[in-house]
């Protein structure tokens, strides 16, 4: 298991919130959000602060992240309690920084309302999008299109114009897939 899965994992399991959990640990939630989802790597210092707010040893945390993951799974009873920041959205990627070389993927979560970029930094890359709860709305370019569950889309990166919006009323859960 991946080092934000365990932090996930053990906070859940005290029955903490994120905001508990990053006031206690000196951090945003936003960025104990982005640590628990394998989006950001928080610092040693900063690990340490996490563990202790969750009464959690860091080495023994480290220990149990330190074997690499060939399979992540993201069952569907996992979205119930997804911790959802004021941004309006979370990521849950599959795999950490480290065991991405071909391919970036990622469950994302969305409140209504939210507007989000696919991604920024990529050229000439490939994503694809599949709708697994809810609806979306694609802008790549020129085009808008809206999916709704069960849809999918294929497409070459366009980072200057390009951006999904939760349209719906409720939350949007999203496959996201893309290359790297």
């Amino acid at each position: 298991m991946n080092l934000g899965a365990l932090i996930r994992k053990h906070r859940k399991e005290r029955k903490l919130t994120l905001k508990t959990v990053a006031e206690k640990a000196g951090v945003s939630e936003g960025f104990l959000s982005q640590v628990e989802n394998s989006v950001s790597s928080p610092s040693v210092d900063t690990l340490v602060s996490i563990c202790h707010a969750l009464g959690v040893n860091a080495g023994d945390l480290l220990n149990q992240a330190g074997t690499r993951e060939n399979l992540a799974v993201i069952r569907k009873e996992d979205w119930k309690d997804v911790d959802i920041p004021d941004v309006g959205f979370v990521t849950r990627r599959f795999l950490p920084p480290e065991n991405r070389s071909v391919i970036d993927c990622a469950a994302l979560f969305l409140k209504p309302g939210t507007r989000i970029p696919v991604r920024k930094s990529v050229k000439n890359g490939q994503e694809v999008l599949c709708v697994l709860k809810g609806s979306l709305e694609l802008t790549h370019g020129d085009q808008t299109v809206l999916l709704g569950e069960g849809d999918a889309a294929h497409f070459y990166a366009n980072p200057a114009r390009q951006h999904i919006t939760n349209d719906g009323k409720g939350i949007a859960v999203v496959l996201w897939v893309g290359t790297l």
